[in-house]
């Protein structure tokens, strides 16, 4: 498969999550622990799980154990800079060719293992981002504070990539 197709997926995934990190850094330590009920936990620690679980996506697909991160110590600048790594190296693994059908296999802690093929995994990667944003966006707005405007339409437009074009009269 020409991964090209997924460019603006992925542009969109590290963009929109970069664009979260960004406000989420002039939070108050205070703002940064809120929580809210049936999310991943408080801000901050649904920010590192964003993106540790990106930086684990990665190492699955690229067979590279050195995307893995500590996301339990890293403060949100630390965060945001595994991201926008992150960004690069989704780059350059979807403008190669993607075998969809590959199986990716995990070997799981009790000698099980768990078989995924690649398409299931990028698939997961986008909507893992997709679903953690919204939380922490939701906490956000709990805060009394209007969320980034984090949709694909909105990346769209910031990049030209969709238009409105007028009726004709």
């Amino acid at each position: 498969m020409n991964g090209a197709v997924l460019r603006d997926a992925f542009g969109h995934h590290v963009w929109a999550t970069l664009r979260l990190l960004d406000v989420c850094l002039e939070l108050t330590p205070e703002q940064l622990a809120t929580t809210v009920p049936g999310t991943y936990g408080s801000i901050l620690d649904t920010s590192r799980h964003v993106v540790g679980a990106d930086a684990w996506y990665l190492s699955r697909m690229t067979d590279d154990p050195a995307f893995r991160v500590d996301e339990e110590q890293m403060d949100l600048a630390e965060i945001r800079a595994v991201m926008e790594r992150n960004g690069d190296a989704w780059t350059r693994i979807i403008e190669g060719d993607i075998d969809p059908d590959a199986v990716e296999i995990t070997p799981q802690e009790d000698g099980s293992e768990f078989h995924t093929p690649k398409g299931i995994r990028i698939a997961q990667a986008l909507h893992h981002g997709t679903d953690h944003r919204s939380q922490i966006c939701t906490a956000i707005t709990t805060l009394g504070m209007e969320p980034p405007d984090v949709d694909v339409w909105a990346y769209g437009e910031l990049y030209g990539r969709t238009a409105d074009i007028p009726a004709p009269s």
